[in-house]
């Protein structure tokens, strides 16, 4: 382990998945017989962690698979591959953007992607990666970590299921990135049977209206004090800078007009769009999914960061829940992140809208617990609490999931868009 934490997120609980796999969807075997169960209240996070999942006692769709099986069905017989911004994805989940910060560059990094692509589920390369770290480094010698990560995917995905997607941000346009990747032979496979995709950055949920942020040496500072913003802000006696990107310029027109544009450049590559959890933010969806964007990926204002001012991370943004209720039915393919771990979560991110969750911060810890298998068992344990939960709902695949599977403490029924 690296000492890698995560304040304010459920650690140990994701470090303990990372060990046990599924069996930690369960308690510990040893206090069976010695100690009785029940529910354990404790302060919801948020929202979503309020909410209680409510199965029927009138199973219809249970009958429905009952007469398809020709016997009761079981957990076993829930179907959790979908697809995700257009790839096919054994279960409903992407391992969301993982940037250029110090947290994800390194091994951590190179251990999600082998995870993702072995688990057969999306993964997304986020933004700042080129400029700081480079494509081809060293004259070229060696791949950069954007190649590193998508030749680590690549090769480890089984045929046909998942997905690469790279990110771009305002320094990412300046440096090509999505030319660079799009014709890189590491990407030849990807791209011919329709795996890779590009995503055009708009924001993110810890820092709505800021570009991305990093420490830098001042030494690595000074070399791409061209590129970004470098702040002095640490002291002069300290030997880090602060490296801020520029968070790009939005109207209705000039989203439209840069996802048409996409399609132009990189016609064999799926359009994502990520939007931060802006107060309009189900315009904004409205006009990527009519410009014709593969996925839109909101991340709640419980997003995970590298790195984030406090202002930022404890004031600014809606909820994912908020942004799920303004939003209301998607007119495409929703994906979503904050705060994103466990089963429960994910359903009631599914139930109210959502295609498929974004796992970050948990995949990240996962790995520091056990680079070779902890993102895979994470999702060993992800997987049979989806199951668990949807054949408890008597429900079989997550498409089936809707509003009526929560209850709310709030009323979500009808979403209004706020002037502003």
């Amino acid at each position: 382990m690296t000492g890698l934490s995560a304040p304010g997120f459920p650690e140990a609980e994701v470090r303990r998945r990372a060990r046990l796999g599924a069996a930690a969807a369960f308690p510990d075997p040893d206090a069976y017989g010695q100690v009785l169960l029940g529910a354990a209240p404790a302060a919801p996070a948020d929202t979503i962690d309020a909410m209680r999942i409510v199965p029927p006692v009138l199973m219809p769709q249970r009958l429905s698979r009952l007469l398809d099986l020709g016997r009761e069905p079981t957990y076993r017989d829930v179907e959790l591959d979908t697809v995700v911004g257009g790839f096919p994805s054994r279960l409903p989940v992407y391992l969301s953007a993982l940037g250029s910060t110090r947290a994800a560059s390194g091994d951590l990094g190179l251990a999600v992607a082998l995870a993702a692509g072995r688990a057969g589920v999306p993964m997304v390369i986020g933004e700042n990666v080129v400029p700081t770290h480079g494509y081809r480094p060293d004259g070229g010698a060696h791949d950069g970590v954007l190649l590193a990560r998508l030749r680590a995917y690549a090769e480890s995905a089984p045929e046909g299921v998942g997905g690469v997607v790279v990110q771009q941000s305002t320094e990412d346009a300046d440096a090509e990135v999505w030319n660079l990747a799009y014709s890189d032979p590491a990407a030849t496979t990807l791209l011919a049977d329709g795996r890779l995709a590009f995503e055009l950055k708009v924001g993110q949920g810890a820092k709505p209206g800021l570009g991305g942020m990093s420490v830098l040496p001042r030494t690595e500072g000074a070399e791409i004090a061209g590129q970004y913003l470098i702040d002095d802000l640490f002291g002069p006696d300290r030997p880090e800078v602060l490296r801020s990107s520029s968070p790009g310029t939005f109207t209705e027109e000039i989203l439209r007009q840069q996802i048409r544009l996409m399609y132009n450049n990189f016609p064999r590559a799926r359009i994502w769009v990520k939007l931060p959890p802006g107060r309009d933010i189900a315009a904004a969806t409205a006009v990527a999914w009519a410009a014709g964007a593969d996925a839109v990926t909101v991340d709640g204002a419980e997003g995970g960061s590298g790195w984030s001012p406090f202002a930022s991370l404890d004031h600014v943004g809606l909820p994912l829940a908020e942004c799920l209720r303004r939003i209301g039915r998607p007119q495409g393919c929703l994906l979503v992140s904050g705060r994103m771990w466990a089963g429960p979560r994910a359903v009631k991110a599914l139930a109210l809208g959502a295609t498929a969750v974004g796992l970050g911060r948990a995949a990240l810890i996962a790995a520091d617990e056990d680079r070779d298998h902890g993102v895979g068992r994470l999702l060993d344990c992800l997987r049979l609490e989806l199951r668990l939960i949807l054949s408890a709902l008597g429900k079989y695949r997550p498409a089936a999931l809707d509003e009526s599977d929560v209850w709310l403490p709030c009323d979500f029924s009808e979403p209004k868009e706020r002037s502003g």
